[in-house]
């Protein structure tokens, strides 16, 4: 059971826990809860009855009480949960860490205005992609409570609706870490149509690396997270609760989430000028 369906992302965890549980002569259903409570009981009480475990993926806190609920039922693998619930295994993604790294990227090419691109309020992934640009801007000397920060849902149209705000605003930041690459892909459209060059006039840095990033033009830099492997790793935590004899111990497992560089944050630009000026110094934006 996930959030929504749709998406490269999704598509990608859907992917994995298919093969997965295929490989092991298992069958997977799958169904939506749109991040709503209701649709998640729903769900729920449509499945029991007809399936030996549920993988969830509840990042907003008002469906963590109903997991509670499920796993008296059958036993139940958390996809990157807002905390711990009893006996239940967790497949985490590293989210701040992920986060920090793009944020400290951006700052080590020197850019000092960096606005974010914020995901949906409640959502446990925003949430801590949002901590760790924070923590990261405090760690550099900036003042967190400075910086740009634009309402986003994890879509692309929100992209393009941010980076007119973002590039309104004054004085204008040099470069944006969006939280997901969905909203990426929408500011850089939105950029582009506003005669402004990705990284020459703003950086972008985007996350969850999906299949299309390195096809954008410019390519996009972003924190790469293996979704496959996020979905694998939950069926293989789900069968060893259920072909266990007795309780099993929860277990939480992280994923890691690694910066992929490529164009659109302007290392590359930094790179040739340090080369041109034989100054390692020089190698920083322009602000």
């Amino acid at each position: 059971m996930l959030p929504d369906l749709f998406g490269d992302f999704y598509s990608e965890v859907i992917r994995g826990i298919d093969r997965q549980a295929r490989l092991n002569k298992y069958q997977t259903l799958l169904s939506s809860s749109h991040a709503s409570s209701h649709d998640v009981l729903q769900a729920g009480r449509a499945m029991l009855g007809r399936i030996d475990g549920l993988i969830m993926m509840a990042p907003d806190e008002n469906t963590i009480d109903i997991v509670e609920r499920i796993r008296r039922r059958v036993p139940v693998v958390l996809l990157n949960p807002r905390g711990e619930v009893p006996r239940c295994h967790r497949v985490a993604v590293q989210n701040y860490e992920g986060a920090r790294a793009a944020t400290e990227h951006l700052l080590s090419l020197g850019h000092r205005r960096i606005a974010l691109i914020a995901g949906p309020e409640g959502n446990v992934d925003a949430e801590e992609r949002h901590r760790g640009f924070r923590d990261s801007l405090a760690d550099a000397g900036l003042d967190p409570e400075a910086a740009l920060v634009v309402p986003g849902d994890f879509s692309e149209m929100a992209g393009y609706e941010a980076a007119l705000r973002i590039l309104g605003h004054q004085p204008r930041p040099s470069a944006v870490f969006a939280c997901n690459d969905a909203m990426a892909v929408g500011l850089l459209s939105a950029v582009g149509r506003a005669g402004k060059r990705v990284p020459e006039d703003l950086a972008v840095v985007g996350f969850d690396n999906i299949d299309i990033a390195e096809y954008l033009n410019p390519a996009l830099t972003t924190v790469h997270v293996d979704a496959c492997n996020l979905g694998r790793h939950a069926v293989d935590l789900m069968l060893s609760t259920i072909e266990a004899e007795g309780p099993v111990p929860p277990v939480l497992e992280r994923m890691p989430a690694v910066l992929t560089i490529r164009r659109s944050c302007g290392a590359h630009l930094s790179q040739e000028e340090t080369n041109s000026s034989g100054d390692e110094n020089a190698a920083r934006f322009r602000q």
